[in-house]
């Protein structure tokens, strides 16, 4: 007769956490407990999530923007609400928000296009063109903050 796992509470030595397990496959241990703060990933990687996160960025500010452009266009009134909204300095954070989301998404996609090209493919220059388009990303966030205030 066999026996329900769930009869049986685990022992001592089962019940502590491990570091991996075996499988019965030939691949051999995988993780159990996987710390993502411990992981450190490469740049390259944090480009392709960063042109990720812009890209969502851009598409949730598409309505307001078109929004606050209709407004802006309709009358002398319309002008002066936009002016004033922009004037506040949440709305100059966002502002700056969607300028580093509109400068890290173009600058990553021609990076991304590029390497389908094969140009830029080895590794040390595609670590590099993905520290430039993070730093210049960046760089240009930092400029649109100068002029906005």
């Amino acid at each position: 007769m066999a026996t329900d796992l769930a009869d049986h509470p685990p022992d001592a030595a089962s019940a502590r956490p491990c570091s991996s397990v075996t499988t019965g496959s030939s691949v051999g241990p995988r993780p159990v407990f996987l710390n993502l703060m411990r992981i450190q990933m490469p740049v390259g990687a944090l480009t392709s999530i960063g042109h990720r996160i812009s890209g969502v960025v851009l598409a949730a500010s598409v309505p307001v923007a078109v929004y606050l452009l209709g407004l802006s266009l309709r009358d002398a009134v319309g002008f002066s609400q936009v002016i004033a909204l922009f004037a506040q300095f949440p709305v100059k954070a966002l502002a700056v928000i969607v300028v580093w989301a509109l400068a890290q998404h173009s600058l990553s996609g021609v990076r991304h296009l590029l390497t389908d090209f094969d140009i830029g493919s080895p590794m040390r220059v595609a670590r590099r063109s993905a520290w430039f388009v993070n730093l210049a990303g960046v760089a240009v966030a930092a400029l649109a903050a100068e002029v906005m205030w």
